[in-house]
């Protein structure tokens, strides 16, 4: 059975055919499918896909979205993680690439989420781009106050916030990005994960991998990702499915394995 830890099927770019999409998926071996809330406002429509039996959810709010509440409360993020198919917190973070919401406002809530992180126990979806030093500040800060489990999804960052992260527990998650021609960094970064640690993403519907790049990505072509990560790392397919499933059942504690 293969993983997708990172979708969005709530998206519009998938009004017209999502039950395709997912049926799509199925075929392809993805048994399993983790669809990310995008803002705490959005949470109904991200949540609704759980009534499929493959799919569960997180709730947050991306940082591009941040503005939109700036005063989020740790209280409702917790109530809505109540919800019995809610497996993490986020996705959250810092976005310094587009700046759509103001710097200080998207720590603030980031740390809003980490809060909700470590009480709830659940773990933390992170997003971050060209935030390497401030990341690293609120990821220490935070974790010193009181551990917390976190996942640097999609990661593009540089090779130092890598390597200190994974001191303080950090996951991975591996994308389509890995699949590109211009993404050696990357695939360097990848190549020194810790090995029980990274899990795999398509982050659909962006990102699409090689030999997909340039389509509306989905869950089904999660299957290039598995095989580049193998690659990178050295892995035959089965060895790449079996680690990277055993760390994302060690990172989503309230799924249950089959």
């Amino acid at each position: 059975m293969l993983i997708d830890s990172h979708v969005n099927l709530h998206a519009p770019q998938y009004d017209e055919d999502r039950d395709a999409v997912i049926d799509r998926a199925r075929e392809a071996g993805v048994g399993l499918m983790v669809n990310i809330c995008d803002r705490v406002s959005n949470f109904e429509t991200c949540y609704g896909l759980t009534t499929h039996q493959d799919i569960w959810a997180t709730v947050g709010t991306h940082p591009h979205e941040a503005r939109e509440n700036p005063d989020l409360r740790v209280a409702d993020l917790l109530t809505l993680a109540q919800r019995p198919k809610v497996v993490g917190i986020g996705e959250c973070g810092l976005d310094f690439h587009y700046d759509y919401s103001p710097r200080d406002i998207q720590a603030a809530v980031f740390r809003t989420h980490v809060h909700a992180a470590r009480q709830s126990g659940l773990p933390l979806v992170v997003h971050t781009r060209e935030a390497d030093a401030e990341m690293w500040e609120i990821l220490s800060n935070e974790h010193a106050k009181g551990p917390f489990t976190f996942l640097l999804h999609c990661y593009t960052s540089g090779a130092e916030l890598a390597k200190k992260a994974a001191g303080i527990g950090a996951y991975f998650s591996v994308s389509g990005i890995a699949t590109f021609k211009a993404a050696q960094d990357v695939r360097d970064i990848i190549a020194d994960m810790p090995a029980e640690r990274i899990i795999v993403e398509t982050d659909c519907p962006y990102l699409a991998p090689i030999p997909m790049r340039g389509r509306r990505n989905e869950p089904a072509y999660v299957t290039h990702v598995y095989d580049k990560l193998a690659e990178i790392r050295g892995w035959t397919r089965q060895d790449t499915i079996a680690r990277t499933t055993d760390a994302f059942y060690a990172l989503f504690k309230r799924i249950p394995r089959a």
